[in-house]
């Protein structure tokens, strides 16, 4: 049985120059584990955020000086190879997609992850690169719009950001609850968002979103492009804002508007929760996936040699969606 695997490394931070494809230790499953065969992986903007250590508190998980783990990549879908001596909830040959979090790994042919983990048999519906595609911005929308936002039938929602991962995930998902959602795009991306369920759409190439006469319930900045006190005057008397990107003006933000009624700054490392929640959203999650409410969108595709590309691709800031690594060939099958 083969015992190496072909890996992306990186063995510290900084550009994407930092990322080497070369040939590595195949792991091992621990008793509680299963070995995968990654077919599909993901880059997002989160992604190549964690690569280059920045912001400098996410180091306190993924390594001070250097990453912990020297294969990063958090998403995947793939097929169970081998189980370890304790698995009960999987086996041998099942198709499966789910998230590794800080732990990373999905970078390799293989990677090992606990049973009771971030994992799930892969919608049948959905190829490996739609099943891997979906997740960042799925499991980070829903969140931040379900417990933060309390997102409900009739709010109105703006979302800052609409053609990103975490933009078509919250697009999809506010509609789903029976939100009225405005998406902040360019141009280009206009017939995408509209395509996807966006009710109204705002070019910020053409206009300053923050001029209109309208009042939202959520604003949702998935990029962290604005601030709280930019955009304070478009909420509602109870309004959020929302934002997966913290810097020193979300984090004093936060701080000011947790003291006082009405209008909120809220940031979450949704990474970071409890793995019950975590798993309980994917649940819900894949539900919507296999029901058809919830549609992957990809932008570009590449192989695992061209891993630095993708992270380049995606440091531009103008993907479309999903940024999916192919590993095997049979990403789109």
């Amino acid at each position: 049985m083969k015992t190496t695997m072909n890996a992306v490394i990186s063995t510290g931070y900084g550009t994407a120059n930092v990322l080497k494809y070369t040939i590595t230790e195949k792991p091992k499953p621990a008793p509680n584990e299963v070995l995968i065969q990654v077919h599909a992986t993901a880059v997002t903007a989160a992604h190549t955020a964690m690569r280059t250590g920045y912001p400098l508190f996410g180091r306190l998980f993924m390594g001070v000086f250097k990453p912990k783990n020297q294969i990063s990549g958090t998403d995947f879908a793939g097929e169970i190879v081998a189980l370890g001596a304790d698995v009960t909830k999987f086996s041998v040959g099942e198709k499966v997609f789910g998230s590794t979090d800080l732990e990373g790994g999905s970078y390799a042919e293989f990677l090992t992850l606990s049973e009771d983990l971030v994992l799930l048999k892969k919608p049948r519906n959905l190829s490996f690169a739609q099943a891997t595609a979906i997740i960042d911005g799925a499991t980070t929308a829903y969140p931040f719009l379900v417990n933060h936002g309390s997102i409900k039938k009739g709010d109105n929602v703006l979302i800052i950001g609409g053609s990103g991962s975490i933009g078509t995930a919250s697009i999809q998902l506010a509609k789903n609850f029976g939100a009225e959602v405005t998406a902040v795009t360019s141009t280009q991306n206009i017939g995408m968002v509209k395509s996807i369920g966006a009710d109204f759409v705002i070019d910020y190439t053409q206009e300053d979103f923050t001029k209109n006469e309208l009042t939202y319930d959520i604003i949702f900045d998935t990029v962290g492009v604005s601030s709280f006190s930019r955009v304070k005057k478009l909420l509602s008397p109870s309004g959020v804002y929302l934002s997966p990107v913290l810097g020193l003006r979300m984090f004093v933000e936060m701080i000011k508007t947790s003291v006082k009624k009405g209008k909120k700054a809220i940031f979450d490392a949704t990474g970071l929760r409890k793995n019950n929640d975590k798993l309980a959203d994917f649940k819900l999650i894949k539900e919507l996936l296999e029901q058809g409410k919830l549609s992957p969108v990809i932008d570009r595709t590449y192989q695992l040699p061209q891993l630095s590309e993708a992270h380049r691709y995606v440091e531009k800031g103008h993907k479309k969606g999903n940024v999916v690594i192919d590993i095997t060939g049979e990403a789109h099958s």
